[in-house]
């Protein structure tokens, strides 16, 4: 993650008459700001909200050539600043992107409005009506890091819902996170709503967002996207509600029985599909009796160009022979011992620690000592064992004979996402727009009086 999201900053320090820092000014004014803006949208009906967000696809289509020369000089001044190559991957926006990042707002417009839907009601004996109704939020803070397929998702997500958006992307994106954020505010103009429901507090830097996450009231929820360290800032410094997200210790058991050849193509889809991500898998554990499907994994792996840090038990399986090219050309992952702290990392790489289990129980057993309640993920022939795995290992998606990229909000159905909430008070999970609204209670009466 970059230096700038994670290490801890004072407010800005210089005055203002009434006694508040600069900065401190700024994020109420944004806040303020933001405030009214969503309790205007939160009047919106769906055809409204609907038709600005078409105007953010147009708008992302037609400012293809300028968003891929800001991203560009983003990627420039990353590499020279030893960006991670995670963290690269994740900043590069090239056409196809830009496409998919369009098509996902489409999307959005395509799902059923959350606002306004009754999730209960009764008449009471004394004939008070009642109703408990959706409504959104308020105003949504997020704070991430070199991600601007975020910037587009959260504006989304939190216009169809109602909600405003204040965004904090980091320096890493500077460039690119302002244009997108001058489109979808342009079509937020062009069709009449207010420009403020999406801003962001990137000018104000650190202590902006210092600022932003202990000001009690600037939003009503504040949710990071990041890795660990910039989540756990967030976290232990918040004085405003946090929704904690995204970091993904994420595990692949092959069981005994398992085939081969769908192991092999599920670990690989797991680890290699797009390896900066938080629903890559980071671990392998297999089976003591699957010593065909873990052939077959760990050759494709190492093919694949992916590092393996294995135990004493998983090196047996290695394959032997002269290292041969991988698959697109390059050389061959390494092959590292594994050491306690593999088993306990994220590496958004193409590195992965890989133990050997004798059986299912044990697999639940280490997946509960490591893993960050993520995605989690069983490849077998048994009905029983799938159900058992499932059952007992407790993370925010569990999966069967399938690969762990599949947590993600647009596969999901919900359009895109927030962000994948990785606890379990309010959301759980891929994090749409149900997950932006809260609900209200309606009570109407004819004159009744508490007795």
């Amino acid at each position: 993650m970059s230096d700038e999201t994670h290490e801890s900053a004072a407010p800005g320090t210089q005055g203002t008459p009434d006694g508040t820092s600069d900065v401190g000014a700024a994020i109420a004014g944004i806040s303020r700001d933001a405030r009214r803006a969503a309790h205007e949208l939160a009047l919106l009906d769906r055809e409204q909200k609907d038709r600005l967000l078409a105007a953010v696809a147009a708008g992302l289509r037609e400012s293809v050539h300028g968003l891929l020369a800001a991203n560009q000089e983003d990627l420039t001044r990353g590499r020279e600043s030893g960006l991670s190559r995670a963290l690269l991957d994740r900043l590069a926006l090239d056409e196809a992107r830009i496409e998919k990042l369009a098509a996902s707002v489409e999307t959005v417009i395509g799902l059923d409005d959350p606002i306004g839907r009754v999730v209960q009601g009764r008449t009471l004996p004394n004939g008070l009506r009642l109703a408990q109704q959706t409504v959104p939020l308020g105003v949504l803070g997020v704070i991430y890091e070199a991600r601007p397929n975020v910037t587009v998702d959260i504006a989304a997500l939190a216009l169809k819902s109602g909600n405003a958006a204040v965004l904090r992307g980091g320096s890493a994106a500077a460039r690119t996170n302002e244009t997108l954020l001058a489109i979808i505010r342009t079509a937020l103009r062009d069709t009449g709503a207010p420009a403020e429901a999406v801003q962001s507090i990137d000018a104000h830097g650190r202590d902006g967002a210092t600022e932003l996450m202990t000001s009690r009231g600037s939003v009503d929820v504040l949710i990071p996207r990041g890795g660990r360290a910039l989540i756990q800032h967030v976290v232990q410094n918040a004085r405003v509600p946090v929704i904690e997200t995204g970091e993904g210790n994420v595990h692949v058991f092959v069981d005994a029985g398992a085939d081969p050849r769908t192991a092999r193509d599920i670990v690989l889809n797991s680890k290699t599909h797009r390896p900066s991500v938080c629903n890559s898998a980071e671990t392998l554990l297999l089976h003591a009796e699957a010593e065909e499907a873990g052939r077959e994994a760990l050759r494709a792996l190492l093919r694949a160009g992916v590092d393996l840090h294995v135990d004493e038990r998983a090196r047996r399986w290695l394959p032997t022979g002269d290292p041969a090219d991988s698959a697109d050309g390059q050389p061959m992952g390494e092959v590292h011992p594994l050491t306690p702290e593999d088993y306990g990392t994220e590496f958004l790489d193409l590195q992965m620690a890989v133990g050997v289990v004798d059986d299912v129980d044990r697999a639940i057993e280490h997946i509960a000592a490591h893993s960050t309640g993520h995605t989690e993920a069983i490849v077998t022939d048994s009905v029983a064992r799938a159900d058992r795995f499932v059952a007992r290992v407790d993370a925010a998606s569990v999966i069967v004979n399938a690969s762990t990229r599949f947590t993600d909000g647009g596969e999901f159905g919900l359009g895109a996402e927030v962000g994948i909430s990785t606890q379990k008070m309010h959301a759980r999970g891929p994090m749409g727009m149900a997950e932006l609204t809260t609900t209200k209670w309606i009570v109407r009466g004819d004159g009744q009086v508490r007795a």
